[in-house]
């Protein structure tokens, strides 16, 4: 699948989105190494804490339909769903991301009208830590 593709499908997922409080709508795309690709959104809760980002939503159902090895992510955000500057993924996704995948793992963020940036998981979670420090 070729990133614009990935980058496309995280843009249709932020119409699922859940954002009345922020008004911030994300979506994103994880493209498994089994070719499948899971989609998710932003689901945010008037308690704050029990929100969820649009990019873990997608590594949990992948990760419940059994998928272990992943490929890439597209993710697509802005408020008012409007893609006005990139969105990459927060803390704790990087984390989750770091729990499933390898530091080059490829990271697409939109910029909107077909564009996007590239990165990899070494590259937004430096000196990360992750199940091989507990070894």
């Amino acid at each position: 699948m070729q990133p614009i593709e990935l980058v496309r499908l995280a843009e249709e997922a932020r119409d699922a989105a859940y954002a009345p409080y922020s008004g911030f709508y994300v979506g994103a795309a994880l493209l498994c190494a089994s070719g499948k690709v899971y989609t998710g959104c932003n689901i945010e809760n008037a308690a704050l804490s029990p929100t969820n980002c649009a990019e873990r939503t997608a590594f949990f159902k992948a990760v419940s339909e059994g998928e272990r090895g992943f490929v890439a992510i597209a993710i697509a955000g802005g408020r008012d769903k409007e893609i006005k500057e990139p969105c990459p993924p927060c803390g704790v996704c990087r984390q989750v991301m770091a729990e499933f995948c390898d530091l080059d793992f490829l990271i697409y963020v939109s910029r909107g009208q077909g564009r996007y940036d590239t990165y990899t998981l070494s590259q937004l979670l430096p000196e990360s830590f992750g199940k091989n420090k507990l070894k």
